[in-house]
């Protein structure tokens, strides 16, 4: 299987999707938004970027299967799966915040081995095969060298539904704003992992996600030289709900304050 040449079809198919975002920006109305579960908001563009791309994945790689967000497609599994997220950072769009993205993941026999986050508003293609690399836009891209937590950046998610953990994440948190230098939240984990990869965050770290926020960022960040797992330190970060992604020089440190606050 030629993951490269799979990959660079698949990175213009997100360009053309991303183009459709573009021309919506701002056309949404209220009466077009719904709320699918609490605070999770979805419209037409959601919905017609996904059929975009599952049409034009079932054209460069026939037979595959989907997980996607939108359930445009039967979700199901199969040797070749694809995980889209058409609109990684819906409720930024919808309010018009420059951070949203394209998230594709492509598994083979349940393995993620290729990986797309096009963030729509810088036109950045970000985008790793298993074994090849880690590239934005054609160049090679690697993960920060920052060797500590006080000198690093980090990206997190807040929790918008899922409560339950509140006080494990203000716990760590609050160890963060004390000793780094500082923490970014901009509401697409895509970008977030994205930005990981290519050194402008040095750290990640949410719970709650799904599948397809992941997906694509994540085999990106290992492509990268980063490390990817969940708060425990394990590798059940796919279908966990909780992430962890950074350079490998803080990692430990980083995963330690992590899974000492949740473990509390």
């Amino acid at each position: 299987m030629d993951l490269s040449n799979i990959c660079r079809q698949a990175v213009l198919l997100t360009e053309q999707t991303a183009r459709f975002l573009r021309q919506e920006l701002g056309n949404v109305s209220t009466s077009q938004i719904e709320e699918k579960a609490l605070n999770s908001l979805v419209s037409y563009v959601d919905k017609t970027a996904e059929v975009q791309l599952v049409e034009g994945l079932q054209v460069i790689t026939p037979g595959c299967s989907f997980l996607t967000e939108e359930d445009s497609v039967e979700n199901t599994e199969g040797e070749l799966r694809w995980i889209v997220d058409p609109l990684d950072g819906t409720t930024n769009f919808l309010f018009q915040l420059p951070v949203f993205s394209i998230s594709l993941g492509l598994e083979l026999e349940g393995e993620l081995v290729l990986g797309i986050v096009y963030e729509v508003n810088q036109s950045e293609a970000f985008y790793a095969w298993k074994d090849g690399g880690a590239y934005l836009n054609g160049r090679s891209i690697r993960v920060s060298q920052r060797p500590s937590l006080p000198e690093s950046l980090l990206a997190t998610g807040f929790p918008y539904y899922d409560y339950d953990q509140t006080q494990a994440y203000l716990k760590a948190l609050e160890h963060f704003m004390q000793h780094t230098r500082g923490i970014r939240r901009f509401g697409s984990a895509a970008v977030d992992l994205a930005y990981v990869a290519c050194g402008r965050f040095d750290g990640f770290f949410e719970y709650s996600l799904q599948p397809y926020d992941v997906a694509g960022g994540a085999l990106i960040v290992q492509e990268a030289g980063g490390i990817v797992t969940d708060f425990q330190g394990g590798g059940n970060w796919l279908h966990g709900g909780e992430m962890l992604a950074s350079n490998a020089l803080i990692a430990t440190d980083f995963l330690n304050v992590v899974r000492t606050a949740f473990k509390s």
